[in-house]
């Protein structure tokens, strides 16, 4: 475990969570999301030179920036070349939003919310959601286009597109990239990236096993909007599970829940190198319980150690 809220005055926390990450000018940047001890929402941003300094990095409260107070959450970060800015994108409960800056390191720099989706949630979402959640928004682009993924919680990865020229506006033909039958193998928490030096792309989603416990999922693709092929995506064989993970001493989690891979560039194009794969994700002392909005998730670092390369 490396990362933990920090509650002060104003921001009585139990978690952090949801987090994305960039590695920048010597230092990585994490955003996630914190919950408040009564289940609010909101952003947090820490930066620190290296992972064994992380435990002690300030935390920068979102909520106090031009992003502003109410529900905020499940960031991801990026550096869209073609504008020149970072984007961080998030849910707020009934779209996609995004913020822009010149300046990561500046917490104060973020603009005012603008919604990615005009014209509220598309009508394929609201005719396949159900009693489902509209979360956990990601983006990623080719050469040509953008797309825009989103969750359901009821067995959906929904995914948009506008042109490269015209993000961040214009997201549209949003269609079903993904489904099963069974919502709990096909949950939330999404990330595509690219493969490095390969036309090769990877999908991840967060599952729950039938032991309650959330895990993740894998598919390979040679296009974004291409289809899926199972990469390792079940129980006994998953991307990440606590079945296949090693921890030093005592396990702290036994969740490996919504999280970011550690990329090899900060654009667009997500990329991130094959040969060692790492993964920040949310886990919690598995004697926890609650409401969900009220979990205790930390964030920790997953390193793979069976790299072919």
């Amino acid at each position: 475990m490396l990362i933990s809220p920090k509650s002060d005055a104003s921001h009585q926390l139990s978690a952090v969570k949801d987090p994305s990450v960039v590695y920048h000018n010597g230092r990585w940047h994490v955003f996630a999301s914190t919950t408040t001890t009564n289940g609010t929402y909101s952003m947090v941003y820490l930066n620190f030179p290296s992972w064994q300094e992380a435990g002690a990095a300030q935390h920068h409260y979102l909520d106090q920036t031009a992003i502003g107070p109410g529900y905020k959450a499940a960031p991801q970060v990026f550096w869209f070349e073609p504008q020149k800015l970072w984007y961080l994108v998030y849910q707020t409960g009934d779209n996609a939003a995004y913020s822009t800056t010149t300046d990561i390191s500046n917490p104060r720099s973020w603009t005012a919310p603008k919604k990615f989706y005009a014209n509220g949630m598309p009508q394929i979402i609201k005719d396949n959601i159900g009693s489902g959640y509209w979360v956990d928004f990601w983006v990623i682009c080719d050469s040509a286009k953008c797309y825009l993924f989103s969750s359901d919680d009821n067995g959906h990865l929904y995914r948009s597109e506008t042109t490269l020229a015209n993000y961040p506006n214009g997201f549209t033909n949003t269609v079903i990239a993904l489904q099963d039958s069974n919502k709990y193998r096909l949950w939330e928490a999404s990330n595509v990236y690219k493969l490095k030096d390969s036309d090769t792309y990877l999908l991840l989603n967060e599952a729950i096993g039938g032991d309650g416990k959330r895990y993740f999922r894998s598919w390979t693709s040679n296009r974004i909007n291409g289809s899926w092929t199972p990469l390792a995506d079940t129980e006994s064989n998953p991307f990440a599970r606590s079945n296949n993970v090693a921890f030093s001493g005592t396990p702290w989690t036994r969740d490996i829940s919504h999280g970011e891979m550690v990329r090899h560039y900060n654009n667009q194009t997500l990329t991130i190198n094959p040969c060692r794969l790492q993964f920040l994700y949310q886990g919690m002392n598995p004697s926890a319980s609650g409401p969900y909005n009220t979990l205790p998730w930390r964030l920790g670092l997953l390193t793979q150690t069976n790299s072919p390369c």
